[in-house]
């Protein structure tokens, strides 16, 4: 299925992931991408050793800020969670689609609450479905007897009807939710590893390609361009492999 972000430029869809707790650190790395990648991830370990400031560092370096903190709480906690986000700053922002349909509603208030306090345009707001660090075992574990894609497509499927603006799940179940949430939807997809690099903490992974061709919308890579010893030689591999 065609998406409304194919004719966007590959090297704009690749969200790099800056997992790291020191400010310093995810500076170089970012100035080192500076004019090539467009996105950057920003996650709990970075967001609480910095705090909001950090979101604004990378606007105004000229970065899109993809915030990565997985709301999960009472929807009057999470509304204000988002609200906060979006007036930081922050282009796109995740919540557990396990907290349920009025919990992903209040996110989206939130979002554009945040958003128009600051006259900008509403975050991408994305539902978590399952970790792609997590398998059929881990799902057994916490009680989620469902098939692994029937999991994740059950909660697609509730972020649809809450109104948010897509997902987060592994390449490996793009396909399906292209097919579920339509050509407009966000499918932003961790667990995504270039062929030969280690798959670390990840278990359901695919090569950037792969998760493209599988209806990815972006993808996001953290260690196989952050851990290279060209960061930007490594990114650049990835954005020519994908053109």
């Amino acid at each position: 299925m065609l998406t409304a972000f194919d004719n966007t430029p590959a090297a704009d869809r690749i969200i790099v992931a800056l997992d790291t707790g020191a400010a310093w650190e995810a500076i170089v790395m970012a100035d080192a991408l500076a004019g090539h990648a467009k996105w950057v991830k920003v996650g709990m370990m970075l967001y609480y050793a910095e705090g909001p400031a950090i979101i604004k560092m990378f606007k105004r370096r000229g970065f899109n800020v993809f915030l990565d903190l997985k709301f999960y709480d009472i929807p009057h906690q999470v509304e204000g969670a988002a609200r906060s986000a979006a007036e930081a700053g922050a282009d796109m922002l995740t919540m557990h689609t396990m907290g349920g349909r009025p919990m992903m509603e209040a996110a989206q208030r939130g979002a554009e609450a945040g958003a128009a306090l600051i006259g900008g345009q509403t975050p991408a707001t994305l539902g978590i479905t399952v970790l792609t660090s997590m398998d059929g075992g881990t799902l057994r574990e916490i009680g989620v007897e469902r098939p692994m894609e029937q999991q994740v497509t059950a909660l697609a499927g509730l972020a649809k009807q809450a109104g948010i603006a897509g997902v987060v799940a592994s390449p490996q179940e793009a396909a399906v939710l292209r097919r579920e949430l339509g050509p407009e939807a966000y499918i932003v997809t961790p667990g995504v590893r270039p062929a030969g690099a280690e798959h670390g903490d990840q278990s359901r992974v695919a090569t950037p390609a792969e998760a493209f061709a599988n209806g990815a919308s972006h993808i996001v890579v953290g260690r196989p361009i952050t851990q290279a010893d060209d960061p930007l030689a490594a990114f650049e591999a990835i954005a020519a492999e994908l053109a």
